[in-house]
C-alpha cells in the first residue's frame, strides 16, 4: 500500500497529531510519517518515546518544548535547509494548539520551507461535538492565565463573544474556575468534558453551581474541555 503513496517531501516540518488518550486514535497517515521522517521533535522525549516503540517505530527524538523553543526552531529550520524531513508531536493532540509548535512553523514559512499539518485526534472538536451545544459558532480560549485578577479580566472578556466557549483546564484548578464560571456565568449552561477517549470518559452538564457542587464531593480526575453555552 505504501508504493502507491507519495513518498515524504525532503525539507519539510509534519505537524502530526497523536493520541489524546486512546491509542487506537492515532492515523495511518500519522504512523506513515513517523516511521519515513528523519527525526520526531517531542514536547516529551520519553513520551513520545514510549508512543513511537508501542508502534514499533525508533527514530532519532529532539526535544521541543516551551522554554527551550527559541533555540530548537533555529536548529529544526536548519535541519529542514539540510533537507531533512522532520515531524513535529506533542504529549497528545496537535502541535500548536495549547502546546507547542506556533514558533517553529512561522519561522518555518518566514524561511520559505514547507510546512504539512496531520490531522488527527483533537480534545476540542471532540468535546464540542459531543457536548450538545450548539456547533455552529464557537471560540476557543485555550488555558486561563494563573493570575486571579488576569483569569477574572478574561472571563468577563468573553461575556460579550458569540457562540460556544471552549477552555482547557486541569484537575487541579477546575474547582477554582468552576467558582469563577458561578460569579461570571452563572446562567449558562456549562459542560465539563474529562477524561476525552480513555476508558473513563465523561461528560458532566449543568449550570456552573451544581458542577461545582459535584466537584467539591468528587474528586474529578484527567485533563478537562470546559464548554461554556452562548447566552440565551
Amino acid at each position: 500500500m505504501n508504493d502507491q503513496l507519495p513518498p515524504l517531501m525532503p525539507g519539510t516540518l509534519y505537524l502530526v497529531a497523536t493520541p489524546i488518550g486512546n491509542l487506537e486514535d492515532i492515523t495511518l497517515r500519522a504512523l506513515r510519517v513517523l516511521r519515513e521522517c528523519d527525526v520526531v521533535a517531542a514536547e516529551d522525549t520519553r513520551h513520545s518515546g514510549q508512543l513511537l516503540k508501542h508502534f514499533g517505530i525508533s527514530k532519532p527524538l529532539l526535544s521541543y518544548f516551551q522554554f527551550n523553543e527559541a533555540k530548537r526552531s533555529e536548529e529544526i529550520i536548519e535541519r529542514l535547509r539540510r533537507g531533512e524531513k522532520i515531524a513535529l508531536v506533542t504529549d497528545a493532540g496537535s502541535p500548536g494548539i495549547s502546546d507547542p509548535g506556533e514558533r517553529v512553523v512561522r519561522a518555518a514559512i518566514a524561511a520559505g520551507l514547507r510546512v504539512e499539518a496531520v490531522p488527527g485526534a483533537c480534545a476540542l472538536v471532540a468535546a464540542l461535538t459531543a457536548s450538545g451545544l450548539p456547533t455552529d459558532q464557537f471560540h476557543f480560549v485555550g488555558f486561563l492565565p494563573h493570575k486571579s485578577g488576569q483569569r477574572r479580566n478574561k472571563l468577563e472578556s468573553l461575556k460579550a463573544v458569540p457562540g460556544a466557549l471552549i477552555l482547557y483546564e486541569s484537575p487541579f484548578r477546575i474547582e477554582r474556575l468552576l467558582g469563577e464560571l458561578v460569579e461570571v456565568f452563572p446562567e449558562r449552561e456549562v459542560v465539563l468534558a474529562r477524561e476525552l477517549s480513555k476508558k473513563f470518559e465523561e461528560f458532566l452538564r449543568g449550570k456552573p453551581a451544581a458542577l461545582l457542587e459535584i466537584a467539591t464531593k468528587r474528586k474529578l480526575k484527567g485533563e478537562f474541555v470546559v464548554l461554556i453555552a452562548p447566552e440565551g
